[in-house]
């Protein structure tokens, strides 16, 4: 096996292994099913053409989330994305759920989907990828500060949007 398939193997198992989760992450990143397949397929390109450069094969998920990031947010720079408008009927069926979302799923999700760009990938990176602050912050490119405040700012627009049937606060009163 030469060097060339040896590489595109370890990329080809890397991506067998991490697929869904990453998927899993521009989801909820950008919100859209075929939105997050696109910065996906975007994003797994740039790192096959990159895969040679990542010495540490531990830190490969870090340096794809860095990835999708920026291409998430490089698509709202661009100027045919403002020209799009929502629809209220989706040409498709419903949208992909992970089973380990315990339910409060789509409702919460919207009240999520309301918090700005920046807000919603430290809630993600945070809440629902589990990251800690100083990784966070390294996939994002900001300080741990920063990585705080966004998060205390976030979850007190959370708390304020949530209706009161989500607020698992209002089960105990």
């Amino acid at each position: 096996m030469g060097r060339s398939a040896a590489r595109d193997a370890e990329f080809t198992a890397y991506l067998a292994a991490r697929q869904p989760a990453l998927l899993r992450t521009a989801y909820l990143l950008t919100g859209d099913r075929h939105q997050a397949e696109d910065v996906l397929q975007t994003s797994l390109a740039k790192l096959y053409l990159a895969w040679d450069k990542v010495r540490d094969r531990g830190a490969v998920d870090a340096y794809v989330r860095r990835i999708m990031v920026n291409e998430n947010n490089s698509v709202w720079r661009r100027g045919w994305k403002r020209r799009e408008h929502a629809t209220e009927v989706l040409p498709e069926g419903s949208p992909h759920h992970d089973a380990y979302d315990e339910g409060l799923g789509d409702a919460l999700w919207q009240v999520v989907q309301t918090l700005p760009r920046r807000a919603r990938a430290v809630v993600v990176l945070r809440y629902y990828e589990q990251l800690t602050e100083a990784e966070t912050a390294e996939v994002l490119g900001i300080s741990v500060g920063t990585v705080k405040s966004q998060s205390s700012r976030a979850l007190a627009l959370l708390r304020e949007r949530t209706p009161a049937e989500l607020d698992p606060r209002e089960e105990q009163r």
